[in-house]
């Protein structure tokens, strides 16, 4: 019991921007800067590609790292992002999916 207590410990005194950090320094991908506030779906996309294909470090292949990190940043921003701002990286998904030659979802 008090090696659980004190995972529970150490958790609470995590930095509360854990997932900035791993953004920033993923292992996977370095992105470019700014990549998740532009306002081109298609160039968000392609921004995420560039990252994944220039990448030597990512464990699986490029369109999953790139996916990945979309998905991480969508479900970190949560409740918080406002609709117009996740609606674009909805639409990224789609650019990234067409960019690889996958095919939508639902189709």
């Amino acid at each position: 019991m008090g090696d659980l207590r004190g995972r529970k410990a150490a958790l609470k005194d995590a930095p509360a921007r854990w997932s900035q950090r791993v953004t920033e320094t993923s292992n996977a991908l370095d992105l470019e800067p700014g990549v998740f506030a532009l306002d081109d779906p298609c160039a968000i996309a392609q921004s995420l590609q560039r990252s994944a294909e220039a990448s030597t470090r990512r464990k699986g292949p490029p369109f999953r790292s790139a996916m990945s990190m979309l998905n991480f940043y969508l479900n970190r921003a949560g409740r918080n992002l406002p609709a117009e701002r996740r609606a674009i990286l909805d639409q990224a998904k789609d650019e990234l999916r067409a960019l690889y030659g996958r095919p939508r979802r639902g189709a």
